[in-house]
């Protein structure tokens, strides 16, 4: 398998430049936000290997430290250059997050560096007060990232392909491997536009799309993944799937005139599909719910759904 990522991006009438402010704002946004995504990827993807297959946790454990290192750095320099929207939107780190890990760490033995997640939570405490002369900074880390990025994609890449020849055993679907790649190349492609200063408003309805399409798979592995004695709970998930599957059909075929409409009923679903999120991850917490869900996956999934909600709310501002 290899990746299909596109280096040369072309700039449409339709993109502008973005000036140093937004620059460095959007940077430090996505990386906190996707920074940790992909370090949760290889945080259940070395949990979830045989210990036959040292050399592929081993592997894992290596990318994620890399990440938390890297996301050390952009913490570093967030204080001051955040929106307060995304301060607001519990897209980084929620309050579920830290006592998560603190669990996933004493189920499964892993290290993870909760540290991230105090600092993090301490953002909101600090009012936006942009620090310029960061830009090169910025450029460089971004770089970097990129970098750590592709190492990441090749090792799914790698597992995928084991997997698929039936070489390597992995207890995660096949078709979740397949999910967490597509995000790393969407946090990927999104990294290489910033770094070109290339923002463009035309492509929200692929992007809701995009989100919609992992709303419905976040609903199918929440279906597949509770215990078959939780009938309600599946059942609940079984219907998100269902709406975010004909939201996804609508997107894709809505014209652009009709954007608004479309936009305000998918953050109608993401919300509901928020709610469910936090009862989920409350649930697993406490130990309320039968499952194979890790509370830092259901946290994993919630931050995902605040991330999406951000960004509808953002465009519909404008209609």
């Amino acid at each position: 398998m290899q990746s299909q990522i596109n280096f040369n991006r072309k700039l449409d009438k339709e993109d502008y430049t973005l000036k140093e402010k937004d620059f460095i704002r959007l940077s430090l946004e996505l990386n906190l936000f996707f920074g940790r995504i992909m370090k949760e990827h290889l945080i259940f993807m070395a949990i979830t290997l045989p210990i036959k297959n040292s050399e592929y946790i081993l592997e894992a454990d290596t990318l994620k430290k890399s990440f938390e290192e890297l996301l050390m750095e952009v913490l570093s320099i967030s204080k001051g250059n955040l929106s307060k929207e995304s301060l607001e939107s519990d897209e980084f780190v929620t309050k579920y997050t830290l006592d998560a890990e603190k669990k996933v760490e004493k189920l499964y033995g892993i290290c993870i560096d909760k540290e991230l997640t105090k600092s993090t939570l301490e953002l909101a405490d600090n009012e936006t007060n942009y620090s310029y002369n960061l830009e090169g900074y910025v450029y460089d880390l971004n770089s970097r990232i990129i970098n750590l990025l592709m190492d990441v994609i090749k090792f799914k890449e790698k597992v995928i392909d084991e997997v698929l020849k039936c070489d390597l055993a992995i207890f995660i679907y096949p078709e979740m491997l397949e999910h967490i790649l597509e995000e790393a190349k969407f946090y990927l492609k999104l990294l290489l536009d910033i770094q070109e200063k290339i923002l463009s408003d035309k492509d929200i309805l692929k992007r809701e799309a995009f989100w919609n399409h992992i709303m419905e798979e976040h609903a199918l592995f929440t279906r597949g993944l509770l215990d078959p004695s939780e009938e309600e709970l599946i059942k609940t998930a079984h219907e998100f799937a269902k709406t975010f599957e004909e939201l996804l059909k609508k997107t894709k075929e809505a014209e652009e005139g009709k954007a608004c409409d479309i936009s305000k009923e998918n953050l109608k679903a993401t919300e509901d599909m928020k709610d469910f999120n936090i009862s989920a991850t409350k649930g697993i917490l406490a130990c309320e719910i039968k499952s194979l869900i890790n509370p830092l996956l259901a946290d994993h999934l919630l931050r995902e759904s605040n991330r999406y909600i951000r960004i509808l709310k953002e465009f519909l501002r404008k209609c």
